[in-house]
Order: structure tokens, then C-alpha cells, then sequence
């Protein structure tokens, strides 16, 4: 029999799927080709007691997934918005967040920044002020702690199907427990040796609110690359830039170190941060690499 349901959670080949009909199946796709991502629609035709296989993609709304020269990791399909989770403790790269919101407006995915663990006073002002400039950008930040309440963050999930983002020991587990507490996602203590948390989630998953919408916990990462954009795109994916659009002295502004380059100056005159435009800089610099080396230059 064939029907029609949503991937909750992918391992290896096999995929966890929740039909229409609210049965769990454990699929396998057909063929070699192993394509697909939570949240993923696709239609299924039942092979036995739990088991199916995976006949057909249905088409995406998004995908947001990372790459190197190598590889491509698929990360959630069909999500409506990413929430990027960090924390005060501990410690955050800035360069993560800027690379995830390049993968979220690619797709133009919404974007929610939540500084968790709030009530680890100790670093809570150096999180805000290093959230201050993505605030700036009118991402929103949203403060609160896991273990206090989770009230403020619920209600920004409702009807939206949430991908939960962050490096390892940010509390994306703790989040999905207090959201969902029957999902009894496994959280450990975070390594103070490493200062970066254990890898607690090796899957993403998808899990339905009680109010609508889901959240996708996904694993924890400490990089995420973007080969997949090219240098248009990537552009475009700093929001910042977007006024300054064709107002370079050149077309084929590379925005380094030509004159009259509209970002750099925007930038001298502190109009945009000087960091993000390193960043981007640095940004398409390895996508160039990495599309050289996966063509074996």
C-alpha cells in the first residue's frame, strides 16, 4: 500500500517516517541514492508490520544543509525558520552564527538568536554584546534560560516548523525537553577541559507542538560550510549588503581592495561592520577553494 508521509528522523539509510495516518515506519530509500532529510514529505508503499520504502520526494519549500569541498550534509528540509541557539556558557563563535544566517537567507528561512543558560550571570554581558551587532541586523534576540521557563520561546514556534541549530553544549536538548518534555532528548554536562559541549543529539529529529508547528533538534556542530553558494548568492546572504547593490565603481567588484567599491566604503564610514565584510570575504574565499578542489584543481 501506498501512502504519503513526513521523514521525523534520519540515521544512516534508514529513515523514521510518520505517515499521514500517524503510523511510524521505518523506511529505506529505493535504490543506491540516499537524498533525503527531516522534515522531508515523500510517499512510502509499505513493505511489512513498521517497514516501508521510500518511493518518491515530494518537492521542498527549503533546504538548509552544510558543505565542504567533499561533501554535503543534509541538515532539515521544508523548515520555516531556523532558531540558532547559543549560550553564555559555553563560550559562542560569532563566525558560526554568520555562516548559519547565510544558510537561513539562502533559503530564506526566518531567523530567530537565542542566548540560552541566562542565568549564568558570568557571561551573560559579553553574550550580549557579541549578539549586539546580529541585533543591529534586526535578527532577533531572544534571552532566557531552559531550566527557568520556556514560555517566551513557544510562543515564536507556533504554526513553524523550527530547525534548532547551535554548536554542541549550547542546550538545544535541554530546549526540545522543556518544549516537549515526552521527546526526553538525552542532555550531558558540558566538557569545562574543552570548554564545548559533548555531542548529545547524532541524529535530527523532528517533533510535533501540542499548539502546531514542530521543532527539528538537530546535531550539535562546531563548523558549517557553505560551498554550495556561489558568490552572488553569498552576497546576497549578508542582508546588510543589499542597499549597496550595484553601486560599485566596477560590475565585477570582488569588494577587496578595487576603488570605489560600495562596501568597502560603507564599511570605512562604519555604515556596515567591517567584520561581517572580512567575513564574507573570507566566506568565498573557501567556497572558491573548496569548488577547486572537488573539481580536483
Amino acid at each position: 500500500m501506498k501512502t504519503f508521509g513526513t521523514l521525523i528522523a534520519a540515521f544512516g539509510r534508514q529513515y523514521e517516517v510518520r505517515s499521514d495516518t500517524g503510523e511510524i515506519l521505518l523506511c529505506v530509500p529505493r535504490g543506491k541514492k540516499s537524498l533525503f532529510a527531516c522534515g522531508d514529505r515523500v510517499q512510502i508503499a509499505t513493505t511489512g508490520p513498521g517497514q516501508g520504502v521510500i518511493d518518491k520526494l515530494v518537492e521542498r519549500s527549503s533546504l538548509l544543509y552544510r558543505s565542504d569541498a567533499w561533501r554535503q550534509k543534509l541538515i532539515a528540509a521544508n523548515a520555516t525558520q531556523v532558531v540558532m541557539v547559543v549560550a553564555t556558557e559555553p563560550s559562542f563563535s560569532d563566525e558560526f552564527i554568520s555562516r548559519c544566517l547565510c544558510a537561513a537567507e539562502n533559503q530564506n528561512l526566518k531567523v530567530l538568536i537565542v542566548l540560552n543558560k541566562t542565568d549564568i550571570v558570568a557571561g551573560l554581558a559579553d553574550a550580549r554584546s557579541r549578539l549586539a551587532a546580529f541585533s543591529a541586523l534586526d535578527y532577533p534576540v531572544l534571552e532566557m534560560s531552559a531550566l527557568d521557563n520556556v514560555d517566551s520561546l513557544r510562543a515564536r514556534l507556533i504554526g513553524e516548523t523550527s530547525l534548532l541549530v547551535g554548536q554542541s553544549g549550547m542546550g538545544k536538548s535541554t530546549l526540545t525537553n522543556a518544549l516537549i518534555p515526552e521527546a526526553r532528548a538525552e542532555t550531558r554536562e558540558i566538557s569545562e577541559v574543552l570548554d564545548t559541549g559533548k555531542h548529545t543529539t547524532t541524529f535530527a529529529r523532528l517533533y510535533p507542538l501540542p499548539e502546531g508547528g514542530g521543532i527539528i533538534d538537530s546535531p550539535g556542530m562546531q563548523t558549517f560550510g557553505l560551498v554550495h553558494l556561489d558568490g552572488q548568492d553569498l552576497e546576497a546572504s549578508f542582508r546588510e549588503f543589499r542597499p549597496y547593490a550595484g553601486q560599485c565603481r566596477f560590475r565585477d567588484c570582488r569588494h577587496d581592495s578595487e576603488p570605489g567599491c560600495a562596501l568597502q566604503e560603507a564599511a570605512e564610514r562604519g555604515e556596515i561592520e567591517m567584520k561581517r565584510l572580512r567575513q564574507f570575504l573570507q566566506f568565498r574565499s573557501e567556497c572558491e577553494q573548496g569548488r577547486r578542489q572537488a573539481q580536483g584543481w
